[in-house]
């Protein structure tokens, strides 16, 4: 009841659960079409086989560990955008998205150059041979697209910052529309296409990125945003500002990097164990997504929040900012929690293949066990994504990136030992490293309240 009295004294303030919601809203919905995206890859093509549902597990989080360096190095273009805006510079809104979009044009001939050594990666970590050929195919298709979901993002940063998200929500929507009607049409063959199974898959994910970004890049040049924020005159280097998105940046991008490779790293173990323990945890990673996703939309609207309440000299309504992230995310939590305690079978059983398998029957019981434990944590996901956002938002990316990154790596040999040492079940194994998670959870916590954060400067206004 104290809860549910503070939830709503704060409601109407500034920082309080409505301003948090007229920015996230739209970013939930936008990161939950992401995660449909996501699912319906998986989904379909779990009816065409478990081992072409897998590769696109395998090869999808490769691909992100590529990206990922560059992504959240241009992803602090909210942040930096947001305080600007705070701050009422206008004019260096655009400037400081125009550095973000230099970034991405020349990471993507890198991310094309490293697919070699992905598929090296994949040898090493012994993925089924069953698996490998379609995870390859996958990976080669999207690296060489992967420059649509890259400029879709960075352009996104910048209207997040601006605090219109309803362009960003609408480019995604279409993005979805486009990826589901297409993973249809391509992986099963229909309308005269002929059966493409996972290649159709990626196929489908870089057309519907493609297509969000076109719609990112007419509300960019519209008129009122062209006259409004300066945009003719942002198309330059602008060294002073570059420098502030690389220092501030990088420990994100970094982050991001290193924790992908981790989260890869521990995918391919979990695969390397078979084909019916590959099946069940991507089972459970795929309704760990779905339920993880939409929470990234309120990390992100903190993020935009507390940069603009901090850019404007305000620190306790960028707290308080903080907090509404977290009332929020864990009311949605809930539902999550009661789903993956009470019908985790049921949740397993969507991904039935059209032709009975032995191997995703044997799947089932370890798939549930997985699930069942995953509930332990996503009280504390909400809690996460809200302080993270709230520290990143402030500039305080450089010990997220220590602790981000330490937990991560300190998950790898964690399982490692316990599957290839000791021999322990998968279920037992996976609680283990939910351990260890809830334990990263209350570092942030620490630092959080620490209130070093509120001490940091980004910008001079």
């Amino acid at each position: 009841m104290i809860f549910f009295k503070k939830f709503f004294s704060d409601y109407n303030k500034a920082g309080g659960v409505k301003e948090l919601l007229f920015i996230a809203l739209p970013m939930i919905i936008s990161t939950a079409c992401d995660g449909v995206m996501t699912f319906t890859d998986r989904l379909f093509l779990a009816r065409v086989g478990s081992e072409q549902m897998n590769a696109a597990m395998g090869g999808g989080v490769t691909l992100q560990m590529l990206m990922f360096f560059f992504v959240g190095l241009t992803g602090y273009t909210t942040a930096l955008v947001a305080q600007y805006f705070g701050a009422n510079q206008k004019h260096n809104t655009t400037v400081a998205a125009f550095q973000g979009i230099i970034i991405t044009v020349l990471a993507w001939p890198i991310i094309v150059l490293l697919k070699p050594l992905a598929i090296e990666y994949f040898h090493f970590m012994n993925i089924p041979e069953s698996q490998i050929g379609y995870q390859i195919d996958y990976l080669n298709i999207l690296a060489w697209g992967s420059i649509f979901g890259m400029m879709r993002y960075t352009l996104g940063c910048y209207f997040t910052g601006i605090g219109k998200t309803k362009i960003v929500m609408l480019a995604t929507i279409l993005a979805m529309l486009v990826n589901v009607v297409l993973d249809y049409v391509l992986i099963f063959g229909k309308f005269g296409f002929e059966p493409m199974g996972v290649k159709g898959a990626a196929l489908a994910t870089i057309l519907g990125g493609f297509s969000a970004m076109v719609v990112l890049i007419i509300a960019y040049l519209k008129h009122n945003n062209r006259a409004e924020f300066g945009v003719m005159h942002s198309f330059k280097l602008n060294w002073s500002i570059m420098k502030k998105l690389l220092y501030y940046g990088y420990p994100a991008g970094l982050e991001m990097f290193l924790n992908f490779f981790a989260f890869a790293t521990m995918i391919s173990l979990f695969h390397s164990q078979g084909d019916h323990v590959a099946t069940a945890s991507t089972i459970m990673f795929n309704w760990d997504l779905v339920s993880f996703i939409p929470l990234l939309g309120i990390e992100i609207a903190v993020t935009s929040l507390v940069g603009r309440y901090m850019g404007a000299g305000r620190p306790q309504v960028a707290h308080r900012s903080a907090l509404s992230g977290i009332k929020t995310g864990v009311f949605y939590s809930v539902v999550i929690l009661i789903l993956f305690v009470f019908v985790p079978e049921w949740l397993v059983r969507v991904f039935h293949p059209q032709v009975p398998s032995m191997v995703f029957e044997q799947a089932v019981p370890i798939a549930v066990s997985m699930i069942q434990i995953a509930a332990l944590y996503v009280l504390a996901e909400a809690v996460m994504v809200a302080l993270v956002g709230a520290l990143r938002g402030a500039g305080d990316t450089h010990f997220t990136m220590i602790a981000s990154v330490t937990a991560h790596w300190l998950f790898v040999p964690t399982l490692y030992l316990t599957l290839k040492v000791f021999k322990l079940s998968v279920p037992i194994s996976w609680l283990i490293m939910v351990i260890f998670f809830l334990l990263f959870c209350g570092v942030l916590i620490l630092r959080f309240r620490s209130e070093k954060w509120k001490k940091i400067k980004v910008i001079h206004t």
